[in-house]
């Protein structure tokens, strides 16, 4: 049996169930899955903490100061059955998913120091390749050479509902205009920021799971990844 081991790359909009499908994968083929958003929300969550960023300012510099006194690290839970993110070797995995840090994530993450360094973090992680990695510029920027790269997509609506109902089934009181609102400012964002916008690389496949239920999404995801791993060397 062919044990080769390739990079996954997954890219797409924000509350596309990147994550979702990319730790169904990794547990499938027993690969490592890497949740590069968890890190851009860690660092956002500890811009918060310390008092960078809130609705009225965003202290760039003093975030960009304080970027080597941040360690991000996973460690798998058996209980969950996934890595949970840890800052600093506190468990933040709970605070980072709420939607105060998802109205700021996209604007620290448009800093060019910060995904300079959370780049570097991502590469390293799968030099040894077997990975799955989920983000916004997986395939583009941190592995432009992965044997396989998907870019997820589906409507604004059909995201902000998900999200809402993930969002809720937590305990959190959100509205779905507020979620909406916070989805539609997030792809702006995202597309139009100066450092390593999203877009889908030109040889990525692009799947709309608009209307595919999670059992759909991974059969047919598997089904591709299967096929490359056939006919790596």
């Amino acid at each position: 049996m062919n044990q080769k081991k390739i990079v996954i790359a997954i890219d797409g909009f924000s509350s596309t169930g990147k994550s979702t499908v990319a730790k169904q994968i990794a547990k499938h083929l027993s690969y490592v899955y890497i949740d590069s958003g968890a890190m851009y929300r860690a660092v956002t969550y500890f811009a918060m903490t310390q008092g960078f960023i809130d609705k009225e300012k965003f202290n760039v510099e003093g975030l960009i100061s304080k970027l080597k006194d941040i360690d991000i690290s996973f460690k798998f839970n058996k209980n969950l059955g996934f890595a949970e993110v840890y800052l600093n070797g506190e468990n933040i995995e709970k605070q980072i998913r709420t939607l105060e840090v998802s109205n700021f994530v996209s604007i620290v993450s448009a800093i060019p120091e910060v995904r300079q360094q959370l780049v570097l973090q991502q590469q390293k992680m799968g030099i040894d390749k077997g990975i799955v990695m989920d983000g916004r510029d997986i395939g583009t920027v941190v592995f432009p050479n992965a044997e396989i790269k998907l870019f997820m997509t589906a409507s604004a609506n059909t995201r902000a509902l998900r999200r809402f109902k993930e969002l809720q089934s937590k305990g959190d009181n959100v509205l779905y205009e507020d979620v909406l609102k916070n989805v539609q400012e997030r792809d702006y964002i995202d597309s139009t920021r100066d450092d390593s916008p999203l877009y889908k690389a030109d040889d990525a496949i692009e799947i709309d799971n608009s209307k595919m239920s999670l059992d759909e999404q991974f059969t047919s995801i598997l089904k591709l990844v299967n096929l490359v791993l056939e006919n790596v060397e």
